[in-house]
């Protein structure tokens, strides 16, 4: 059959690249890039380094505000759709990318599959938040990627359409981390046999207020050792507008590919992040990871003693930050084979 699928950020990348090589196996694909990834070099990267196969169609569509930015999306979106006229549409994980793609299939009432279903931080004032909700109320097939995510659902009246599939994550890194093998990343940085804390930043509460963000740089210049930091764009220019100071511990680099941002991870000590994704892969890597929000859609990490969830704020922030060193073994708890798994469930609903 003829199944759509549509991404258009890093973290829906990802996923796409496990997806694509199991679903092409058994199905014909068409790949939406809606274009929210804005800088058109590093989404070639990924789409390089993961070897997923060049977007069918590319939307082009970023800046503006949240709504001007999605409304564009459903239009193109749904044009798309009423040509090709596919017998599934698949979304991914929680953007504008993910809403305007289950608004645009709804709405022509073709069935929307959301992989990353379930997941929920509570916390309303996410445009994430309110994307990842919306898209499972819309959507007529849920792939959940854990217990908790599968517990959610119920309660929110979603059980007779959520299946169980595990984290596709899972597969990803596992791919990934034997094609990161070649990098040469840590080479080029002069990082080799350094010990080294891996930062990541791109939350709008932690970056856009330039006091916030002020406040994490200059904190963590007291962090021991060095602070590598793959500074996002939009962070990149919050920084040089308002003259913040970088602290001199830290090695900034642009934005990375996947193969080279894991080859670090795995090298790191540990991981600072505000990122769902990045707190996920920290715990497959097994590495430390100290999250700079106070909540998380990723309970799993903390329950099983990985992830810290740290306020910037927060009194003795360094302190904590260097204390956590976690060393007992976490549960598997995002599955396994997970993608085979899925594409066995698409097969066994459209085909059987």
């Amino acid at each position: 059959m003829k199944v759509i699928t549509i991404v258009g950020a890093r973290p829906q990348f990802i996923k796409l690249g496990s997806f694509s090589r199991e679903l092409r196996k058994f199905h014909t694909e068409l790949i939406i890039h809606t274009g929210q990834h804005f800088d058109s070099e590093m989404s070639d990267l990924f789409f390089r380094d993961l070897e997923i196969p060049q977007p069918d169609f590319n939307l082009n569509i970023n800046g503006g505000t949240h709504g001007q930015q999605t409304s564009q999306m459903i239009s193109s979106i749904e044009t798309i759709l009423i040509k090709e006229q596919p017998q599934l549409v698949v979304v991914f994980g929680d953007t504008n990318s993910t809403l305007a793609g289950a608004l645009a299939t709804v709405k022509l009432g073709i069935p929307c599959l959301h992989v990353e279903a379930g997941l929920r931080s509570f916390n309303r004032s996410m445009p994430e938040e309110i994307n990842r909700v919306v898209a499972d109320h819309t959507s007529d097939y849920l792939f959940a990627p854990t217990q908790t995510a599968m517990i959610n659902m119920e309660k929110e009246g979603l059980s007779s359409k959520a299946f169980l599939t595990g984290d596709i994550m899972v597969d990803s890194l596992s791919w990934g981390s034997e094609k990161a093998k070649s990098s040469m990343i840590m080479e080029s940085l002069g990082l080799h046999n350094q010990h080294f804390s891996l930062l990541t930043l791109h939350r709008p509460y932690n970056v856009d207020d330039p006091l916030t963000l002020s406040t994490i740089l200059s904190k963590l210049i007291d962090l021991r050792g060095t602070v590598v930091f793959p500074i996002h764009p939009r962070t990149k220019s919050i920084v040089e507008k308002n003259g913040i100071t970088i602290p001199s511990n830290f090695v900034l680099t642009k934005p990375l590919g996947y193969l080279d941002f894991i080859k670090l991870q795995e090298a790191s000590t540990r991981i600072i992040t505000d990122s769902g994704g990045i707190q996920k892969e920290a715990f497959l890597l097994k590495k430390p990871c100290i999250t700079l929000r106070s909540e998380t859609e990723w309970v799993e990490t903390v329950a099983e003693g990985w992830n810290l969830l740290l306020d910037v704020f927060s009194p003795n922030l360094i302190g904590r930050i260097e204390s956590f060193n976690p060393t007992h073994k976490a549960k598997q708890v995002f599955g396994l084979n997970v993608t085979k798994k899925m594409i066995s469930i698409i097969n066994n609903q459209f085909i059987n």
